[in-house]
């Protein structure tokens, strides 16, 4: 049964987001929306949740649909809420005070603690404010289902709950979910939809075939361009021999000829449609100053502790060597970023003791956190850029335009940037440092799925020596060429991050 049929539907903002859309939502349709950021894919939402008006098109939903629209952002109304009141809160008020019950059920369905929906919304962690999104509309049992990046600060126990829950959903409700968690997409949708200025194409794959699929239609497209073309230009050099040649002979047939000719090349090239080229959201470019030590870092023994004291684990004896792409992997509040934050004071003071740490004296550190902390929200791309390096006006303005920053953006204060502008010009700032050593906490939040691949591709390219934490299973899998895992309170290397991965699904 059809729920949304979509025709020819275009919105422009200050840009053209997308046109000439058409998308059929069935019953046990799993789709996946893909696109950059800032191409459309919340706008398309509203637009499907009736919040939106299009610029052009329509939407036609079955009589009586009810559409859920979970958003990225908790809002503000929301946070001196508990977990339970903001869910009960989404009820009609004649349903909330004789069906409260149902409250209780969805909060089973995503396996709440008891101890968690009693707490107001502004103390939970980001990954447990996107859950209780996601009660506060299935608890008002839509028809359809729209999630806007669901696994934003989940852990990787709780993107393997998420998507359990949306495989054991009834088939018949419709889910639209955007990600940038490709193997997410690959778990939980049997459609995809890649959202394009124009030619946006639908395929009944999962992510990662439908992609596969997605650049043979693009090579193929770009195949036939390049033919048409070719032929057009054959066809024009044909037309101007025979003008010669009618204006030599005096022909009135061959002029007849020759501008039949010219119309033919001209239809071809006006029919022709060059292939797709994606606009980035911002290049992604990294540096490797290099170093002639082969061993970058030595722990000896370290031991990674609580700030009251408490003992996490220890690391034994463990080396970094240059080219190492080493991926941190362990539970949450086993101790990684505590370990992240021990290696940057030891690299970045060498003249203090760091018990059971040593960097090499040519180590320069290039770090990043998952909540860009070293941005500053009240400054400016252009101040950030111009105060920490040496670079002029010009020169900043240029790099921060080919990070994908416009000059009005450039102005604005770092706060009311996107989180995947804020990731570009994080990025931006560990190329300007030039190090030849990278610590990274959670690298891939925000960057849309261009923005991972570039990353990997620029990591691979520059031999970038590393050490990671990330729950993006893809990026873990593609740049890890050493895994550390820390259990039982001790830092072991293993052989891959696949065993890991299935005990933490195991872990709620």
């Amino acid at each position: 049964m059809t729920s949304i049929n979509i025709r020819n539907l275009g919105i422009t903002l200050s840009q053209q987001l997308f046109s000439k859309l058409n998308l059929v939502v069935n019953a046990g349709d799993r789709i996946g929306l893909v696109a950059a950021n800032g191409r459309g894919k919340s706008t398309l939402f509203r637009a499907i949740a009736g919040t939106l008006e299009a610029t052009e098109g329509e939407i036609t939903r079955a009589r009586g649909l009810t559409v859920g629209y979970v958003e990225q952002n908790v809002p503000p109304a929301l946070f001196d809420r508990t977990f339970y009141e903001a869910v009960l809160d989404a009820l009609p008020a004649e349903q909330a005070e004789t069906e409260s019950w149902r409250v209780d059920v969805t909060m089973e369905s995503l396996e709440v603690p008891e101890e968690f929906r009693t707490r107001q919304m502004k103390a939970l962690s980001g990954g447990w404010q996107r859950l209780a999104l996601l009660a506060r509309v299935w608890v008002t049992e839509p028809d359809v289902l729209m999630l806007d990046e669901p696994t934003n600060h989940l852990d990787l126990g709780k993107i393997a709950a998420l998507e359990e829950w949306l495989n054991a959903l009834p088939r018949d409700v419709p889910v639209i979910l955007a990600s940038h968690d490709r193997a997410f997409l690959d778990a939980v949708t049997n459609r995809t939809l890649f959202l394009r200025p124009e030619q946006s194409q639908v395929f009944a794959l999962p992510y990662s075939r439908a992609r596969v699929a997605l650049d043979e239609v693009d090579a193929a497209d770009s195949r036939r361009y390049e033919r048409d073309m070719k032929t057009a230009d054959q066809l024009r050099k044909q037309a101007a021999k025979l003008k010669n040649i009618g204006i030599n002979s005096g022909s009135d047939l061959l002029v007849v000829k020759t501008r039949q000719l010219k119309e033919r090349a001209e239809k071809l090239e006006d029919a022709a449609k060059p292939a797709h080229l994606e606009r980035s959201a911002g290049a992604i470019r990294l540096a490797n100053r290099g170093t002639h030590a082969k061993v970058l870092v030595t722990l000896d023994d370290a031991e990674v502790r609580t700030p009251d004291g408490t003992l996490l684990f220890k690391t034994g004896k463990q080396f970094i060597c240059q080219g190492d792409r080493i991926v941190l992997l362990g539970l949450n509040g086993t101790g990684k970023t505590r370990l992240i934050h021990r290696l940057r004071n030891a690299i970045a003071n060498p003249e203090t003791a760091h018990d059971g740490i040593k960097a090499t004296p040519s180590l320069v550190l290039g770090y990043g956190d998952q909540a860009l902390a070293d941005l500053k929200g009240a400054d400016t791309p252009m101040q950030t850029v111009t105060r920490r390096f040496d670079v002029g006006d010009q020169r900043a303005r240029s790099l921060l335009a080919g990070a994908g920053m416009s000059i009005d953006m450039q102005g604005k204060p770092i706060d009311r940037l996107s989180g995947g502008q804020k990731a570009r010009l994080g990025m931006l700032m560990l190329r300007l440092a030039n190090p030849n050593f990278y610590l990274l906490d959670e690298p891939t939040n925000h960057l849309d799925i261009e923005g991972q691949e570039t990353l990997e591709t620029e990591l691979m390219a520059h031999q970038a020596s590393c050490l990671l934490v990330s729950h993006d299973r893809s990026f873990v899998r593609a740049i890890g060429n050493r895994f550390w895992l820390i259990e039982r309170k001790k830092l072991v290397e293993v052989e891959s991050p696949e065993a890991f991965f299935a005990d933490a699904a195991l872990v709620r």
